[in-house]
Protein backbone atom coordinates (compact mmCIF):
# COMPACT_ATOMS: atom_id res chain seq x y z
CA UNK A 1 0.00 0.00 0.00
CA UNK A 2 1.89 2.99 -1.09
CA UNK A 3 -0.86 6.16 -0.36
CA UNK A 4 0.71 9.25 1.06
CA UNK A 5 4.48 9.01 -0.08
CA UNK A 6 5.32 11.66 -0.96
CA UNK A 7 3.16 13.59 0.66
CA UNK A 8 4.21 12.20 4.13
CA UNK A 9 5.31 15.02 6.32
CA UNK A 10 8.84 15.65 6.34
CA UNK A 11 8.84 15.95 10.60
CA UNK A 12 7.46 12.61 11.13
CA UNK A 13 9.92 11.72 9.35
CA UNK A 14 12.89 13.85 10.94
CA UNK A 15 10.94 12.59 14.11
CA UNK A 16 11.29 8.86 13.70
CA UNK A 17 14.27 9.62 12.56
CA UNK A 18 15.99 10.98 15.59
CA UNK A 19 14.30 8.55 17.84
CA UNK A 20 15.31 6.03 15.93
CA UNK A 21 11.75 4.54 15.73
CA UNK A 22 12.42 3.51 19.70
CA UNK A 23 9.27 5.16 20.90
CA UNK A 24 6.12 6.82 20.02
CA UNK A 25 4.01 8.09 22.75
CA UNK A 26 1.03 6.11 23.07
CA UNK A 27 -2.69 6.48 22.47
CA UNK A 28 -3.31 7.04 26.17
CA UNK A 29 -0.24 9.68 26.38
CA UNK A 30 -1.73 11.60 23.06
CA UNK A 31 -4.94 11.28 24.27
CA UNK A 32 -3.47 12.50 27.94
CA UNK A 33 -1.45 15.52 26.29
CA UNK A 34 -4.72 16.31 24.16
CA UNK A 35 -7.04 16.06 27.52
CA UNK A 36 -4.67 18.91 28.84
CA UNK A 37 -4.64 21.50 26.15
CA UNK A 38 -8.36 21.12 26.21
CA UNK A 39 -8.44 20.98 29.76
CA UNK A 40 -6.53 24.04 30.36
CA UNK A 41 -8.73 26.04 28.33
CA UNK A 42 -11.98 24.78 30.38
CA UNK A 43 -12.60 22.05 27.72
CA UNK A 44 -13.82 19.04 28.54
CA UNK A 45 -13.60 15.70 27.03
CA UNK A 46 -16.44 13.38 25.53
CA UNK A 47 -17.04 10.27 23.86
CA UNK A 48 -19.31 10.21 21.17
CA UNK A 49 -21.05 6.38 20.50
CA UNK A 50 -22.21 6.31 16.58
CA UNK A 51 -23.28 3.64 13.96
CA UNK A 52 -19.45 2.52 13.29
CA UNK A 53 -16.72 4.07 15.73
CA UNK A 54 -16.49 5.71 19.20
CA UNK A 55 -15.38 9.87 18.67
CA UNK A 56 -13.44 11.40 20.64
CA UNK A 57 -15.01 14.61 21.13
CA UNK A 58 -14.24 17.93 22.97
CA UNK A 59 -16.56 20.50 24.38
CA UNK A 60 -16.32 23.65 26.40
CA UNK A 61 -17.10 23.19 30.25
CA UNK A 62 -19.70 26.03 30.31
CA UNK A 63 -21.39 25.34 27.21
CA UNK A 64 -22.22 28.44 25.33
CA UNK A 65 -25.76 27.91 23.84
CA UNK A 66 -25.87 29.66 20.50
CA UNK A 67 -27.80 29.08 17.41
CA UNK A 68 -24.98 27.86 15.54
CA UNK A 69 -22.68 25.36 16.54
CA UNK A 70 -18.80 24.91 14.96
CA UNK A 71 -16.98 22.17 15.18
CA UNK A 72 -13.78 21.59 13.92
CA UNK A 73 -12.66 18.10 12.51
CA UNK A 74 -9.05 16.50 13.00
CA UNK A 75 -7.05 16.42 9.84
CA UNK A 76 -5.39 12.32 9.14
CA UNK A 77 -3.23 12.27 11.98
CA UNK A 78 -0.15 10.04 12.36
CA UNK A 79 -1.54 7.63 9.80
CA UNK A 80 2.17 6.69 8.42
CA UNK A 81 5.08 5.71 10.03
CA UNK A 82 7.04 5.87 7.06
CA UNK A 83 6.97 6.04 3.46
CA UNK A 84 5.41 2.53 2.97
CA UNK A 85 4.46 1.75 6.54
CA UNK A 86 0.75 2.76 7.96
CA UNK A 87 0.50 3.44 11.29
CA UNK A 88 -0.70 0.83 14.06
CA UNK A 89 -2.74 3.79 15.59
CA UNK A 90 -3.53 7.14 13.54
CA UNK A 91 -3.98 9.35 16.81
CA UNK A 92 -2.13 12.52 15.83
CA UNK A 93 1.29 13.96 17.53
CA UNK A 94 0.39 17.12 16.77
CA UNK A 95 -3.78 17.71 17.26
CA UNK A 96 -3.87 20.97 14.72
CA UNK A 97 -7.60 21.23 14.26
CA UNK A 98 -7.81 20.88 18.48
CA UNK A 99 -5.45 23.98 18.54
CA UNK A 100 -7.59 25.92 16.05
CA UNK A 101 -10.61 25.15 18.15
CA UNK A 102 -8.76 26.33 21.14
CA UNK A 103 -7.85 29.36 19.64
CA UNK A 104 -10.98 30.75 17.83
CA UNK A 105 -12.36 33.33 19.36
CA UNK A 106 -16.51 32.95 18.95
CA UNK A 107 -19.81 33.65 20.62
CA UNK A 108 -20.75 29.97 18.87
CA UNK A 109 -21.51 27.11 21.03
CA UNK A 110 -18.12 24.95 19.97
CA UNK A 111 -16.75 21.26 19.46
CA UNK A 112 -13.42 19.75 18.61
CA UNK A 113 -14.07 15.88 16.84
CA UNK A 114 -11.33 13.39 16.50
CA UNK A 115 -11.33 11.24 13.18
CA UNK A 116 -12.65 7.46 13.54
CA UNK A 117 -9.96 5.54 15.40
CA UNK A 118 -7.95 8.19 17.03
CA UNK A 119 -7.40 8.37 20.45
CA UNK A 120 -9.78 5.24 21.31
CA UNK A 121 -6.99 2.62 21.72
CA UNK A 122 -10.39 0.60 23.14
CA UNK A 123 -12.24 0.36 19.66
CA UNK A 124 -9.87 -1.92 18.11
CA UNK A 125 -12.69 -4.66 16.82
CA UNK A 126 -13.24 -2.01 14.20
CA UNK A 127 -10.50 0.19 13.78
CA UNK A 128 -8.54 -1.36 11.29
CA UNK A 129 -6.11 0.14 9.45
CA UNK A 130 -7.68 0.94 6.73
CA UNK A 131 -9.73 3.33 8.17
CA UNK A 132 -6.80 5.78 8.28
CA UNK A 133 -5.66 4.70 4.69
CA UNK A 134 -7.32 3.97 1.63
CA UNK A 135 -11.00 4.33 3.35
CA UNK A 136 -10.07 7.23 5.28
CA UNK A 137 -13.02 8.91 3.72
CA UNK A 138 -15.24 5.83 3.25
CA UNK A 139 -19.13 5.73 3.97
CA UNK A 140 -19.16 4.55 7.30
CA UNK A 141 -16.73 7.21 8.58
CA UNK A 142 -18.82 9.82 6.82
CA UNK A 143 -22.42 8.74 8.65
CA UNK A 144 -20.33 8.07 12.00
CA UNK A 145 -18.83 12.14 12.01
CA UNK A 146 -22.45 13.00 10.42
CA UNK A 147 -24.20 11.30 13.53
CA UNK A 148 -21.48 12.26 15.67
CA UNK A 149 -22.47 16.48 14.51
CA UNK A 150 -26.18 15.66 14.97
CA UNK A 151 -25.30 14.83 18.92
CA UNK A 152 -23.08 17.72 19.29
CA UNK A 153 -25.77 19.67 18.41
CA UNK A 154 -28.33 18.27 20.61
CA UNK A 155 -26.00 18.66 23.04
CA UNK A 156 -25.49 22.11 22.74
CA UNK A 157 -28.87 23.36 21.42
CA UNK A 158 -27.62 24.81 18.08
CA UNK A 159 -30.12 25.34 15.10
CA UNK A 160 -27.45 25.40 12.29
CA UNK A 161 -23.86 24.38 11.97
CA UNK A 162 -20.56 25.44 10.74
CA UNK A 163 -17.70 22.83 9.63
CA UNK A 164 -14.27 23.71 9.98
CA UNK A 165 -11.98 20.84 8.97
CA UNK A 166 -8.06 20.57 8.58
CA UNK A 167 -6.17 19.01 5.53
CA UNK A 168 -8.15 15.59 6.09
CA UNK A 169 -10.72 16.91 8.15
CA UNK A 170 -10.93 19.31 5.58
CA UNK A 171 -12.54 16.09 3.54
CA UNK A 172 -14.67 14.94 6.04
CA UNK A 173 -16.59 18.49 6.63
CA UNK A 174 -17.22 18.81 2.72
CA UNK A 175 -18.46 15.55 2.52
CA UNK A 176 -20.43 15.50 5.99
CA UNK A 177 -21.56 19.17 4.88
CA UNK A 178 -23.11 18.44 1.19
CA UNK A 179 -25.86 15.63 3.17
CA UNK A 180 -26.64 17.84 5.84
CA UNK A 181 -29.09 21.14 5.34
CA UNK A 182 -28.12 22.74 8.80
CA UNK A 183 -24.35 23.73 7.26
CA UNK A 184 -24.44 27.51 6.60
CA UNK A 185 -20.65 27.58 6.34
CA UNK A 186 -17.74 25.18 5.66
CA UNK A 187 -14.29 26.57 6.04
CA UNK A 188 -10.74 24.43 5.54
CA UNK A 189 -7.26 24.95 6.27
CA UNK A 190 -5.21 22.77 3.95
CA UNK A 191 -8.08 20.89 2.83
CA UNK A 192 -7.81 17.99 0.81
CA UNK A 193 -10.90 18.55 -1.58
CA UNK A 194 -10.19 16.54 -4.54
CA UNK A 195 -8.87 13.14 -3.30
CA UNK A 196 -8.21 11.91 -7.15
CA UNK A 197 -6.67 15.01 -8.02
CA UNK A 198 -4.35 14.66 -5.25
CA UNK A 199 -3.53 11.59 -5.60
CA UNK A 200 -2.91 11.69 -9.59
CA UNK A 201 -0.13 14.97 -8.36
CA UNK A 202 1.75 12.93 -6.00
CA UNK A 203 1.54 10.01 -7.97
CA UNK A 204 0.72 7.65 -5.51
CA UNK A 205 -2.60 5.14 -5.68
CA UNK A 206 -5.80 6.78 -5.48
CA UNK A 207 -8.33 6.44 -1.64
CA UNK A 208 -10.13 3.46 -3.35
CA UNK A 209 -12.47 2.76 -0.64
CA UNK A 210 -12.93 6.88 -0.02
CA UNK A 211 -15.59 9.53 -1.14
CA UNK A 212 -13.86 12.22 -2.90
CA UNK A 213 -15.54 15.27 -2.01
CA UNK A 214 -14.92 17.21 -5.88
CA UNK A 215 -17.51 13.80 -6.32
CA UNK A 216 -20.41 16.10 -3.78
CA UNK A 217 -20.05 19.59 -5.23
CA UNK A 218 -24.10 19.48 -6.16
CA UNK A 219 -24.84 19.38 -2.50
CA UNK A 220 -22.12 21.91 -1.35
CA UNK A 221 -23.13 24.67 -3.96
CA UNK A 222 -25.38 26.83 -1.41
CA UNK A 223 -23.53 26.62 1.51
CA UNK A 224 -20.87 29.70 1.68
CA UNK A 225 -17.20 28.63 1.31
CA UNK A 226 -13.88 29.76 2.78
CA UNK A 227 -10.73 27.52 1.96
CA UNK A 228 -7.45 28.30 3.39
CA UNK A 229 -4.43 27.32 1.37
CA UNK A 230 -0.88 27.69 2.56
CA UNK A 231 1.44 29.39 -0.09
CA UNK A 232 4.15 26.71 0.35
CA UNK A 233 2.03 23.88 0.88
CA UNK A 234 3.43 20.95 -0.90
CA UNK A 235 1.21 18.56 0.19
CA UNK A 236 -2.28 20.07 -0.30
CA UNK A 237 -1.15 23.05 -3.31
CA UNK A 238 -3.42 25.40 -4.31
CA UNK A 239 -4.00 23.53 -7.16
CA UNK A 240 -6.09 21.02 -5.36
CA UNK A 241 -8.51 23.38 -3.77
CA UNK A 242 -8.67 25.01 -7.38
CA UNK A 243 -9.63 21.71 -9.21
CA UNK A 244 -12.50 21.66 -6.66
CA UNK A 245 -13.61 24.96 -6.72
CA UNK A 246 -13.83 24.81 -10.75
CA UNK A 247 -16.30 22.65 -10.21
CA UNK A 248 -18.94 24.75 -8.34
CA UNK A 249 -21.28 26.90 -10.27
CA UNK A 250 -19.79 30.46 -10.71
CA UNK A 251 -22.69 31.92 -8.38
CA UNK A 252 -21.28 29.68 -5.22
CA UNK A 253 -20.26 32.04 -2.54
CA UNK A 254 -16.86 29.93 -1.97
CA UNK A 255 -13.17 31.80 -2.06
CA UNK A 256 -9.91 30.59 -1.80
CA UNK A 257 -7.45 32.35 0.57
CA UNK A 258 -3.63 31.71 -0.47
CA UNK A 259 -1.88 32.39 3.37
CA UNK A 260 1.87 33.77 2.60
CA UNK A 261 4.30 31.85 3.59
CA UNK A 262 2.45 29.07 5.10
CA UNK A 263 2.80 25.51 4.61
CA UNK A 264 1.04 22.46 5.26
CA UNK A 265 1.53 22.36 8.63
CA UNK A 266 2.17 26.12 10.27
CA UNK A 267 0.90 28.77 11.35
CA UNK A 268 -2.74 27.97 11.30
CA UNK A 269 -3.38 29.34 14.47
CA UNK A 270 -2.70 32.75 13.56
CA UNK A 271 -4.80 32.50 10.58
CA UNK A 272 -7.48 31.32 12.50
CA UNK A 273 -7.66 34.48 14.88
CA UNK A 274 -8.35 36.54 11.43
CA UNK A 275 -11.19 34.41 10.95
CA UNK A 276 -14.94 35.98 11.73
Amino acid sequence: MKQFVKSFPFYIIFFLLITGCTHLPSTQERLASATKLAEDAGWTSETISTSYFDLQAFIPAQRLKNTRLTVFIEGDGLAWISRSQPSTDPTPLNPVSLKLALAYKSDDAMAYLGRPCQFTAHDQKRCTQKYWTSHRFSEEVIIATNEAITALKTMTGASEVQLVGYSGGGAIAALVASRRDDVTRLVTFAGNLNTTAWAELHHISPLSGSLNPADAVSGLQGIKQIHFVGEHDRVIPAEIVESFQRLLPPTADSQIIIIPEADHRCCWQQVIKQMK
